[in-house]
Order: C-alpha cells, then structure tokens, then sequence
C-alpha cells in the first residue's frame, strides 16, 4: 500500500463522512428535514429529502468504496455547491459564512476525486 493510496482513502472516507452522518441525521427526523427545506422557500421539499438521502446515503456511500469516483465525486460537488447557495448564502450572518464556505472547501475535495480519481484502494482500481 502506497502513500498515496492511503492518502486518497482517508480522503474519500473523510468527505463521505459528513455526507453519511447527514444522510442518517434526515433518515431519523423526515418530518422535521422536510419542514426545514419548506421553511427556506425551496420548491418541492418532499423531493429534495429524497434527493438529498440519495446524495448522502447512497452516492456517498458509492464515495467511500470508490465506485465510479469520478462521477460520483461530480454529483455530489454539484449537490454540495447548490445547498450552499439554498441554504447558508447569507454573508452576514457568521455561522451561515462559515457553512457557505466549509460547502465550497468540500465541493473543491470532490472536485480533485472528479478530476483526479479514486486512487489505487478503491473499487474503480479494483475494475480495471
């Protein structure tokens, strides 16, 4: 096992991280996720739960084994650059700054996996 694929699981692990805990977190509470999607004005909130468990649970997951990296790494960034737009694009409230900014540094992680790939621990390597 190479630096480098060690480094690029961590890394994977760590961005599918936070997806995976917020994908259970909304799995717990529907009710209460669909509620704080229709308070932001945000259309058709019931879709955006499902697609938002799709994203978290399920594509994230994908992430973390590293099944199709690239294009899942993708998605997700897009996923991740629009819900910092919806919900924390308010420059003048601080923590909204901070979640605005920690969802732009996270879409840049997916990005380098979009651009760069998995790396050699992963179930894409494994396909080839």
């Amino acid at each position: 096992m190479t630096t480098t694929n060690f480094t690029t699981l961590i890394g994977r692990a760590l961005l599918a991280a936070i997806f995976i805990i917020s994908g259970f977190g909304k799995l717990a509470d529907p009710t209460g996720t669909i509620a704080f999607i229709s308070s932001t004005g945000a259309p058709l909130p019931e879709l955006g739960y499902a697609i938002a468990l799709l994203v978290e649970l399920g594509l994230a997951t994908a992430l973390l084994i590293g099944y199709r990296a690239r294009l899942v790494a993708l998605l997700i960034a897009l996923f991740t650059l629009a819900t910092a737009f919806m919900f924390h694009f308010d420059l003048n409230n601080q923590m909204q700054t901070i979640m605005f900014l920690k969802n732009l540094a996270i879409t840049g992680g997916l990005l380098q996996i979009a651009a760069h790939g998995a790396g050699g621990l992963s179930v894409d390597a494994y396909r080839r």
